[in-house]
């Protein structure tokens, strides 16, 4: 009996300074199908960018080097095919600008387990992303 082959792992990015936040979010994705990684800068995220071209990021909108917000056509001219999830917790009004200049969804700080794992879901190519 053949088994259907599994679908590839994903690559996820995280753009988080906040190391709470960012261990939260890797606990939530953990034991899905996809490959995490984090970066706590955008200089720092601009090399995982350019290497790795994630599927989805996880973008943070106040970083220690810039604001997320900026860095979204910046993401987008490196990594076309890539899914930007904004996410911020001090101006929730950022996200009709962030919609409008490359970001897929939205999500203001404090978000739930629930709503973190349906964005990402969304947004995911091949359906809803599977425990392992």
């Amino acid at each position: 009996m053949e088994t259907a082959p599994k679908p590839a792992r994903k690559k996820v990015l995280i753009i988080e300074d906040e190391g709470d936040m960012s261990l939260l979010m890797h606990i939530i994705l953990a034991g899905r199908n996809m490959q995490l990684d984090n970066a706590k800068k955008l200089s720092d995220a601009m090399n995982v960018i350019r290497e790795e071209k994630p599927d989805i990021v996880l973008l943070d909108n106040k970083l220690p080097d810039g604001f997320g917000i900026d860095f979204l056509g910046v993401i987008k001219r490196m990594s076309p095919h890539t899914k930007i999830i904004m996410i911020t917790g001090y101006d929730p009004s950022a996200g009709d600008v962030a919609l409008e200049t490359g970001a897929d969804l939205f999500l203001t700080k404090p978000f739930t387990k629930d709503q973190l794992t349906t964005a990402v879901n969304s947004l995911m190519t091949d359906g809803v992303l599977q425990q392992q």
